[in-house]
């Protein structure tokens, strides 16, 4: 039997603190490789396609790699308006989310007690239904028979031919509902981690509950504000059910005519140029507003 001789010089000592700086390499690896399937990969191939061309055969679904970059130009140029009208909804859901769910963050973090759990349950219970039939339901809710149209109608607001579905009220409405959820949680997580001792202190400086909550609440809420607020935008942006269910042809968003071209009209390179110019239109934006409210480290 050979035994195997190691010469005095030579060590088979394995360096457990370099094995030790691996093992987060190697717990990150699944998840890398999950990032890079189902996002990376399909964003390489998304941008492959949109500077593709329709083959001369003019065959449906049958396209060339031209690298024909004009096709994001000529994209933009024909959806200007269902770009302009995204933003412009996103928008105003976004500001309706904050005036609704600011004061309701506020209440649950600082008057609720005891009832804080519960309320908070019911700020995440539409969550518990599938966002297609909450949009549904909205449109029940504001439909000519429904609720606030009745309301509406007995306050004299409305005549009794006007319809509020159909329109881009109803599809801001549907957006703001949907979303409200995104904006309240953020605003409530930094209102409760808000020191009350702090606001003490001001009172003691003589400062009233106006003054309080204006120099001190609200500057220390502002990270939640800017989250719930990116929060609601971006999504808000790219959605296509509720312009799809509440709204009506001259009220389409950008999401829908992505919907529409690569779904309906198969002219892959323009839905995908589009779905470019969106998420380089919402990264400028965020970056612009992060920076303009003075939470770089949220970038």
């Amino acid at each position: 039997m050979a035994i195997a001789h190691v010469s005095p010089g030579t060590s088979t000592h394995v360096n457990p603190e370099r094995s030790g700086r691996r093992i987060p390499y190697l717990l990150m690896l699944p998840g890398l490789l999950w990032l890079f399937i189902f996002f990376i990969y399909p964003l390489i191939n998304l941008a492959e396609t949109s500077t593709k061309t329709r083959a001369a055969s003019q065959e449906t679904g049958a396209f060339v790699q031209t690298y024909r970059f004009a096709n994001y130009l000529d994209a933009f140029i024909e959806y200007q308006d269902q770009f302009l009208r995204s933003f412009s909804y996103a928008l105003m859901a976004t500001l309706l989310a904050l005036a609704i769910s600011y004061p309701l963050a506020y209440a649950i973090a600082f008057k609720s007690g005891r009832y804080k759990n519960i309320l908070l349950i019911l700020v995440i219970a539409p969550f518990f239904t599938s966002f297609l039939l909450r949009t549904i339901a909205w449109k029940q809710i504001l439909g000519a028979e429904g609720p606030v149209v009745s309301v509406l109608r007995a306050l004299h607001l409305i005549g009794p031919d006007t319809t509020i579905t159909a329109s881009s009220f109803a599809v801001v409405m549907g957006l703001t509902y949907n979303f409200l959820p995104f904006m309240t949680l953020p605003i409530y997580a930094s209102l409760d981690r808000i020191d009350p001792r702090l606001m003490e202190a001001s009172g003691d400086l003589y400062a009233n509950g106006l003054t309080t909550f204006r120099k001190v609440t609200v500057p220390l809420s502002m990270p939640g504000v800017v989250a719930g607020t990116l929060l609601t935008f971006i999504p808000a942006a790219g959605d296509y059910i509720n312009a799809a269910i509440l709204g009506n042809p001259t009220t389409k968003m950008i999401g829908n005519v992505i919907d529409s071209r690569f779904f309906r009209i198969v002219d892959y390179p323009t839905a995908a140029a589009l779905s470019f110019t969106l998420m380089a239109a919402i990264l400028l934006l965020v970056i612009i507003y992060i920076r303009r409210s003075g939470t770089d480290e949220l970038v």
